[in-house]
């Protein structure tokens, strides 16, 4: 069996990547592009088993192997990804939410992670015939970290460095320069439907407004369900209707920041961005609807502007509209 035989639909990726390896024509660096939620990061996962598993391997072998490149425990695999700062200690997302901690700042690659990738690339394999570094959210990189890893990237040694990203404009030009492009699309919606099935998320199948939301993206359809669970129900059916008098507008939005995380509350801008596009296209009356005044909300939030203030003036907004 291939060892891309888990990833859905992205036969340009799979065809690229396999034959580099039957031909012997490894890049020293790869970069991942397309919109997340696609395959990307299981497409590295793929790659590094065919990089990895010895010719003659056994299915015993092959599925050990497996398993340890999903538990990111194999000597000659360094998986780099965003991590926040605290109190002087680097937290991978996971390690933040086990902490209980609520940045209000996203998780980065950082310069001392990015010289961490130089010391590791310093020492020969121990296992494979190469070593293996793949920076995850490769985008988030600061100008600093990016142009560290040039070097790297220039005399990666024994070694394939893979970088994953939305696309090359997130990323400098030298690095893009650097990297044989792999690209990723979005899936069918019969792709999805496969995806969300394997991975146990059949509900979300029933819930139109996620899957267009998501726009061909499982990993996406997966992360709006649950950002939707995190809303109540009557909150939800309130907030998705346009508040009629300002005392109805500063409740909703007191509600809504006394109810909601700080990422939720993000969340649910795109959502309501969304149901309100799909009101305009039924009512025809796209110009009466605030979709422009939610994205200002967003862009306050992002900002991390008070959200009780952003929601109290976007939902005032709303009522004038109205």
């Amino acid at each position: 069996m291939s060892p891309f035989a888990p990833l859905i639909e992205q036969p340009q990726a799979v065809e690229l990547l396999t034959q580099a390896v039957a031909k012997g024509r490894i890049a020293p660096a790869y970069l991942f592009t397309g919109p997340p939620g696609v395959g990307r990061r299981l497409a590295a996962e793929c790659f590094l088993s065919l990089l990895f598993n010895p010719p003659n391997a056994t299915i015993a072998q092959t599925n050990a192997l497996q398993h340890r490149l999903q538990e990111r425990n194999h000597p000659d695999l360094l998986w780099v990804a965003p991590t926040y700062l605290h109190q002087g200690k680097r937290l991978t997302i996971a390690e933040a939410a086990d902490a209980g901690l609520k940045p209000k700042t996203p998780p980065v690659v950082r310069l001392e992670q990015v010289r961490e990738i130089a010391r590791f690339l310093s020492r020969a394999p121990l296992e494979a015939s190469r070593s293996v570094v793949v920076i995850d959210h490769a985008e988030t990189m600061a100008e600093g970290a990016a142009n560290g890893l040039l070097k790297t990237l220039e005399e990666p040694g024994q070694a394939t460095l893979i970088l994953i990203a939305p696309g090359m404009e997130s990323l400098l030009p030298t690095l893009v320069s650097r990297c044989q492009r792999i690209p990723f699309y979005r899936l069918t919606a019969e792709g999805v439907a496969r995806v969300l099935q394997q991975a146990g998320q059949r509900e979300i199948l029933q819930h139109p407004e996620i899957l267009q939301l998501a726009q061909g993206s499982p990993g996406g359809a997966i992360v709006h369900w649950q950002q939707l669970q995190a809303v109540p129900a009557d909150l939800l059916q309130a907030v998705t209707q346009m508040p009629r008098t300002a005392r109805e507008a500063l409740s909703l939005a007191r509600d809504i920041d006394k109810t909601l995380e700080a990422d939720v509350q993000r969340w649910l801008i795109e959502y309501l961005q969304h149901t309100y596009w799909q009101q305009s296209c039924t009512t025809q009356r796209p110009d009466a609807l605030p979709v422009s005044v939610l994205e200002q909300a967003r862009q306050h939030l992002m900002r991390n502007v008070q959200p009780r203030l952003v929601w109290e003036v976007t939902l005032l907004n709303m009522v004038r509209v109205a």
